[in-house]
């Protein structure tokens, strides 16, 4: 959803500082004229009669050019009809002759020139107007904020960060706003907000979502991604899971709905689709306690698709909120964002990246530039999010500056903005991200999950798990359509993914990606799913020991749970565990090793209570290799442990 932030949030800044019941002798000027004149300038005015308001108040300022009421009202006009120089000039002449008269005069200044990006002159207007006693409550407190801002802004002018954005061309951009993009982690999908000429028959705004892919270094065009997520009616403020498959969205439906059969609980709800194929389900309401009778927006899936960011004003306020996903896959009651991130101004655009750590946002409650600048903070060990950090200038400005989105490898950025190269209205724009402001890097593994036999696409589980932990980090599915997947990787941790269907063995991977290290490669890799048959095997990648020993580390439990649900969910088939060694050593002492080593296995899944007559293991020592001994690399793929259907 669009968000005029300007219209909605802010009083209006006009206050009639000159009342028209004024008697004679309250004015500045003497002159019957001159009051005469300005008099007829009111009535003008009053009417929207602007040109022949603004000639009458000049005409009684050539008659007494102290007349400071002229001024006043002439710069009210100004600002009225956004002509905000000639306002700011006439408030400070007026401010010239008598600055004690009216000293509201300071603020409205203030606010004229630090929305411009003025700053050191509202800096002087602001400071000057907070020494009067008697102000009113919130000029007073909007000037103490502003004056804060007005430092942050002449100091961040003063040492900016990188910043050389780059328009993404006619293929997305056109002479209409585009807004709030969404990209996939491998940033081969990019879909956005257009916001259209309405139909005839709707009085409210047009959106609809456009897609369009990379092919080498260009973008395709966009083309609109139709029924059923697009409608005749209004969808906006997207986010795109990080495989592309799901998306959650904003419509603005009413609690009757309309003829594309979507009904909401209040002005704004958040929907979601999936992808079949390349085609999208009909989309659903989220329902409650998501969604309530007032308004939700701005949606950002987290890249496990485990917990959902929002925007709400259901608390009198536009603060960020969060829910995550129950183990029954129903959403927790939102809660809203610490007061380090909600503030009492307004707070949207929320943005989780897919390293689950760093949060983007755009507020005015913050100190920054202007209206709604960009900010950023990561979430410490204990859950907490820190301290915000404003993204810094020239990225934001005297101007607002939202719907922010960032790379999976933390180094692009894409933002909208109504820059006067661009080809109209809001254009997107990319550029790179400088180094401190990125998130956590972040990899990927993609490919298509088939059946190992038939090659029929599948629809499969992916579990990805923190070996350290034992927390399940994203689950996901694989497109039901075509079998393609994506999985995020956030870098720094020693996951075991694990890839299940009904009737079919697991796969087992292992990625280590602790320590210090650029970010990791993605990884493309087509999984084949044996279907359950006598024969079959399966390396278990996630099995671990110390070196020459047959103890289980700690971690190894999180695969053989995997192994023992396997058999739980199929107590007709009967296995063999192996355990396989490289040739370092003697053949007598590996064989030994790798028994002891299958073994280890083999008495975990009795003591959770498998039957010993479903079971079997022997060590194979060297004898059977699947890759070279002449590398490391290949010697660690020949240690291993497996295990091999031998009856049903």
């Amino acid at each position: 959803m669009i968000f005029n932030i300007k219209s909605f949030l802010f009083v209006p800044l006009l206050l009639i500082l000159i009342s028209p019941r004024m008697q004679a002798q309250d004015f500045s000027t003497k002159s019957k004229k001159a009051l005469k004149l300005y008099m007829a300038g009111q009535e003008n005015y009053s009417v929207e009669k602007y040109s022949n308001a603004e000639i009458l108040f000049k005409e009684a300022i050539q008659k007494d050019p102290g007349f400071i009421e002229a001024y006043l009202t002439l710069a009210q006009m100004y600002e009225e009809l956004d002509r905000d120089t000639s306002a700011i000039s006439y408030y400070k002449k007026a401010l010239d002759i008598d600055a004690d008269k009216y000293p509201s005069a300071f603020f409205y200044v203030a606010e004229l020139e630090f929305g411009n990006g003025y700053y050191n002159d509202a800096l002087t207007h602001y400071s000057a107007y907070i020494t009067y006693p008697n102000l009113n409550k919130d000029n007073k407190s909007n000037s103490l904020k502003h004056i804060a801002d007005c430092k942050f802004a002449i100091d961040a002018i003063a040492h900016p960060v990188p910043f050389n954005p780059i328009n993404m061309g006619g293929n997305i951009n056109t002479d209409r706003d585009e807004y709030f993009p969404c990209l996939t982690a491998d940033n081969q999908t990019l879909l956005f907000t257009r916001l259209l000429a309405a139909p005839e028959t709707f009085t409210g705004k047009q959106e609809d979502f456009f897609i369009c892919y990379k092919n080498d270094d260009n973008w395709s065009a966009a083309k609109n991604i139709g029924p059923p997520i697009n409608s005749n009616r209004n969808e906006g403020a997207p986010s795109l899971s990080v495989d592309g498959n799901t998306l959650v969205f904003t419509a603005c439906e009413g609690l009757n709905g309309y003829e594309n059969g979507r009904s909401g609980y209040g002005r704004c709800d958040l929907f979601v689709s999936t992808r079949n194929g390349m085609k999208w389900t009909a989309p659903y309401n989220l329902g409650q306690p998501l969604n309530s009778r007032f308004w939700e927006s701005q949606p950002s899936l987290s890249s496990d698709g485990k917990t959902l960011y929002f925007i709400s004003n259901r608390n009198n306020n536009y603060d960020i909120w969060v829910s995550e996903l129950d183990e029954n896959n129903e959403w927790s009651n939102p809660e809203m964002l610490g007061p380090n991130i909600n503030t009492g101004g307004y707070e949207g655009s929320v943005f989780i990246h897919p390293d689950n750590q760093t949060l983007y946002f755009s507020s005015d409650g913050h100190i920054g530039m202007g209206m709604l600048d960009i900010f950023y903070s990561r979430i410490d060990s204990s859950g907490h999010w820190g301290e915000p950090i404003n993204i810094g200038y020239p990225i934001n400005t005297h101007k607002s500056e939202n719907s922010i989105l960032i790379s999976t490898d933390g180094e692009l950025a894409l933002f909208a903005s109504d820059r006067p190269e661009g080809n109209g209205g809001l254009d997107l724009y990319a550029f790179q991200l400088y180094e401190i402001a990125r998130p956590q890097p972040v990899t990927y593994m993609k490919g298509v999950v088939f059946d190992s036999e038939t090659k029929k696409k599948l629809q499969a589980r992916f579990e990805l798990i923190d070996l350290k932990t034992g927390k399940i980090v994203t689950q996901s599915y694989s497109n039901m359509g075509n079998g393609e997947f994506l999985v995020c990787l956030p870098t720094n941790s020693d996951y075991a993914l694990n890839v299940s269907k009904n009737g079919y063995l697991f796969y087992s991977e292992n990625f280590n990606l602790i320590g210090e290290q650029t970010l990791t490669e993605p990884e493309h890799k087509d999984i084949p799913l044996q279907p359950i048959k006598v024969g079959e095997s399966v390396v278990l990648k996630n099995i671990f020991f110390e070196t020459d020993k047959f103890d289980l580390k700690n971690k190894s439990r999180i695969e053989i749970d995997k192994l023992f649900e396997l058999l739980n969910e199929n107590p007709e088939i009967r296995i063999e565990i192996s355990g396989h060694t490289d040739n370092v050593g003697s053949e007598i002492y590996n064989v030994e090793l790798s028994k002891n080593r299958a073994k280890a296995v083999y008495d975990y899944l009795i003591a959770k209570g498998i039957n010993p007559d479903r079971l079997s293991y022997k060590g194979y020592g060297e004898a059977k290799p699947i890759d070279t001994n002449d590398t490391e690399s290949g010697r660690h793929s020949n240690r291993r442990t497996e295990f091999k259907v031998v009856g049903k």
